[in-house]
C-alpha cells in the first residue's frame, strides 16, 4: 500500500501544493494564486487568511486523488523574513508584512545606532536591513501600537498554517533566522537583540526543530481542509532553506545554485560563514547540527531574461518567435561567441545588488562593447556576468574555509545547457543539474516531513532526485575567465561612485 506526504509551498504569489509518495515520486500538483498589496513607502503585504484559504483549497484537490489515511504527514517550505502579528485565539490583527516589505528604515537606523553591525551580523547571521522581520515588528509597534500591544505572537506565513492547522503558535530554527531576533549560536531568541529593538520576547513563538511534529490536524481544521483528524504536521522550513534540502543540499562539500529570476549559492555547513565584509549571510539549516550560508543576488536569470526580451522583442515587421525558437537561437549564437565575449563585461545590477555588493544604487552596465560585438557576444556577456557575480559568492565560502566537491544547479535557467558549461568554467567545480528543476522547496518540505514522522532519514534525498547531467570545468577556460573575473570587479568599483550619482 502506498504512502504519501503533502507539501506546501506558500510563494509570493501563490501556494503550491505537492503530493509525494515516499518512495520519492511526484504524484501531483496544484497552485492557488492569492493577492499581494503594494503601495507607497516600499510597502508589500499579504492577507494571512488568502493564505489558509489556499492551503485549504490544494489540499482537498490533492487528497481527492488518494485515500487521507495514506497521507502520513504534512509539511511546509514558506516565504520567509515576514512579520504577521495575531491575538491569543490566532486571529490575524493586521495584513502581514512579507519579505519584500521594506518600509521599516528608520527602525533599521535605530539598530545602527543602538548596536555595533558585526555584532549583529555575528549574532543574526545577518547584516542589519529592513528586509527582516526585526524592523519590520518594531515598524508595527512604532506606528500602530494597538496592533503591536494586541499581539500575542508573531508568525511567519507557514507558522501561520500549522497554527491553523494544529492550535500551536511555534516556529523553527530556519525562519526563526530569517527573523534576525534569534541567535545563530543558540537557536533561541536573543535576549540582546531584543533589548536594542525594544520588543517583547513573549511576543516570539517558541522554537522547534524543523523536523519536529508541531502537532496534529484537528477536528475543525480537518473538515476545512479534507485532511484526516490527527495527521501529523511536520514543522518543515522557509523556502531558501526547503530549496536546500530539495536539491541535495544535506551535507558538508555540496552547494546549490539557483538560476531563477532571483539567484543565489546556498551551501551546507557546521558553522557559519562570517565575511569581514557581510557580503553573505546564514540561516539555520533545516537539518539538524547545520547552517545554510548564503549568498543571494537580484537579477540572475532575470537579466537573462531582460536580454532576450530586448534583444529578440518585437519591432515593426518582425514576428516574435516562439519561446523554442528563442531558446535554440539564444544557444546558437552564444555558443558562437568566444569565452569572454570578446572582452565585453556586464554587470548584472538590474535592480540594485544584494549580495555581493549590497548596493541598492548599483546598476547594470555593459563595459567594453564595440561595432564589433554581436547579439550573441552580449548574451553571452550577460550569463558570464552574472557567473562572475555568483562566483564572488561561492569564492566567499571558500576563503571561510568550506570545501565544495560539486554544485546542483536547479532553476528555469538551469534548462540553458550553454549556461550549465559556462558556470562550470567559471566556478572551477563540477555543476551538476537534476531531473527536477522547480520542485526543490516543495520536495524539501516533503523530505523533511518524512524525517520528522520517520519515514526514512535527509539521505532519502536520492530517492526524490536523479541527477541527469554534469558539466565538469574545462580547465583551459580558467585563465580567460581570471582575467574577466578581475576586470569585473574592476569595473563595478571604478563605476560605484557614479551609480550614486544616477
Amino acid at each position: 500500500m502506498s504512502q504519501y506526504i503533502l507539501a506546501h509551498d506558500l510563494g509570493t504569489s501563490g501556494n503550491k501544493a505537492t503530493l509525494y509518495s515516499t518512495d520519492g515520486k511526484l504524484v501531483k500538483s496544484t497552485v492557488y494564486s492569492y493577492d499581494l498589496f503594494t503601495g507607497e513607502n516600499n510597502m508589500a503585504e499579504q492577507r494571512a487568511d488568502d493564505w489558509w484559504r489556499a492551503v485549504c483549497e490544494t489540499t482537498k484537490a490533492l487528497v481527492a486523488e488518494v485515500n487521507p489515511a495514506d497521507v502520513i504527514a504534512v509539511s511546509f517550505s514558506g516565504q520567509m523574513m515576514g512579520c504577521l502579528c495575531v491575538d491569543d485565539r490566532g486571529e490575524p490583527l493586521y495584513n502581514a508584512l512579507i519579505w519584500a516589505d521594506m518600509r521599516s528604515t528608520r527602525e533599521e537606523a535605530a539598530i545602527r545606532a543602538g548596536m555595533d553591525s558585526m555584532e549583529f551580523y555575528r549574532i543574526t547571521g545577518h547584516r542589519i536591513s529592513a528586509s527582516y522581520s526585526l524592523t519590520k515588528l518594531m515598524w508595527l509597534k512604532n506606528n500602530l501600537p494597538e496592533v503591536y500591544n494586541k499581539t500575542y505572537k508573531m508568525l511567519n506565513a507557514k507558522d501561520y498554517i500549522i497554527l491553523k492547522l494544529t492550535g500551536k503558535f511555534i516556529t523553527e530554527p530556519s525562519d526563526g533566522s530569517s527573523t534576525c531576533m534569534m541567535d545563530l549560536n543558540t537557536l533561541q531568541w536573543s535576549d540582546k537583540i531584543l533589548e536594542v529593538a525594544g520588543l517583547d520576547k513573549a511576543k516570539m513563538p517558541d522554537i522547534l526543530p524543523s523536523v519536529e511534529v508541531a502537532g496534529t490536524v484537528t477536528k475543525e481544521a480537518a473538515k476545512l481542509c479534507g485532511l484526516l483528524e490527527g495527521t501529523p504536521v511536520v514543522c518543515g522550513g522557509g523556502d531558501g532553506c526547503c530549496a536546500a534540502v530539495g536539491t541535495g543540499i544535506v551535507k558538508e562539500g555540496i552547494a546549490n545554485c539557483c538560476l531563477g529570476t532571483s539567484s543565489w549559492i546556498s551551501m551546507a555547513s557546521k558553522t557559519p560563514v562570517y565575511d569581514p565584509d557581510m557580503t553573505t549571510f546564514n540561516f539555520a539549516h533545516i537539518v539538524p547540527g547545520y547552517v545554510l550560508p548564503t549568498g543571494t543576488m537580484q537579477t540572475g536569470g532575470g537579466s537573462l531574461s531582460w536580454a532576450v526580451k530586448n534583444l529578440f522583442g518585437e519591432v515593426e515587421g518582425y514576428e516574435m518567435p516562439d519561446k523554442g525558437v528563442i531558446y535554440d537561437t539564444v544557444c546558437k549564437e552564444v555558443e558562437a561567441s568566444p569565452v569572454g565575449a570578446r572582452n565585453l563585461l556586464y554587470l548584472p545590477y538590474l535592480i540594485g545588488e544584494r549580495s555581493p555588493r549590497w548596493n541598492d544604487k548599483a546598476k547594470a552596465t555593459f563595459v567594453g562593447l564595440t561595432l564589433n560585438h554581436s547579439r550573441g557576444d552580449i548574451l553571452r556577456s550577460v550569463m558570464e556576468g552574472v557567473g562572475y557575480n555568483l562566483d564572488i559568492v561561492l569564492k566567499t565560502f571558500l576563503k571561510g574555509g568550506s570545501k565544495i566537491d560539486e554544485l546542483i544547479l536547479v532553476g528555469g535557467g538551469a534548462r540553458n545547457k550553454i549556461w550549465q558549461q559556462i558556470l562550470a568554467d567559471i566556478f572551477g567545480v563540477s555543476v551538476l543539474v537534476p531531473n527536477y528543476l522547480e520542485e526543490g522547496t516543495s520536495m524539501g518540505a516533503a523530505i523533511t516531513a518524512g524525517v520528522g514522522v520517520g519515514a526514512f532519514g535527509f539521505d532519502a534525498v536520492d530517492r526524490f532526485i536523479q541527477i541527469n547531467e554534469e558539466n565538469k570545468p574545462d580547465l583551459s577556460k580558467a585563465e580567460k575567465y581570471g582575467e574577466m573575473k578581475k576586470l569585473f570587479d574592476e569595473a563595478y568599483y571604478s563605476l560605484a561612485g557614479l551609480f550614486e550619482k544616477l
